[in-house]
């Protein structure tokens, strides 16, 4: 279980690093072309964590319940993130990672019923450790698409 999550803490660091010298408007442009902007893309790295772990196994979330229904799965920007949102959703980034390791490593039990699933990438999960394994894959694929937003905004 460390390995994945110490993966996914790296590339949330790395996108962390790939962001830092983007204005506010470009996190924000959602170009020509795309459904989503950088700044969604990174929020969506959080609210994935909380409904691929927390709410699939039917415990409560640990980030705000408005904040996970703009950016799971399925939405797009509805609004433009000020100043103050991107720099919570750069605090989110890398704090429910924290906590998901705490929770996973200190109430494992808590886990315990998670449902069997299956991605629409066609992978099939049926434990908090599968699901926790399925995330680098998530979270690379989003790294991916903010790169290629970087490389086509002004």
């Amino acid at each position: 279980m460390k390995y994945p999550i110490q993966i996914i803490r790296k590339t949330r660091q790395t996108v962390l690093d790939i962001i830092k010298d983007l204005s506010i408007e470009q996190l924000n442009q959602v170009p020509e072309g795309f459904n989503n902007n950088i700044i969604w893309n990174v929020a969506h790295l959080a609210a994935t964590l909380q409904g691929v772990c927390y709410k699939r196994a039917g415990l409560p979330i640990v980030i705000d319940e408005a904040f996970f229904d703009a950016y799971k799965s399925g939405t797009k920007p509805e609004q433009d993130v000020d100043e103050a949102g991107v720099e919570e959703i750069k605090t989110l980034l890398l704090s429910t990672v924290d906590q998901l390791e705490a929770d996973v490593n200190e109430n494992k039990e808590s886990f315990a019923n998670y449902p069997a699933w299956s991605t629409r990438y066609g992978m099939d999960i049926s434990s908090i450790d599968e699901a926790v394994a399925f995330l680098p894959f998530h979270e690379g694929l989003h790294m991916g698409y903010i790169m290629a937003l970087k490389r086509v905004i002004d």
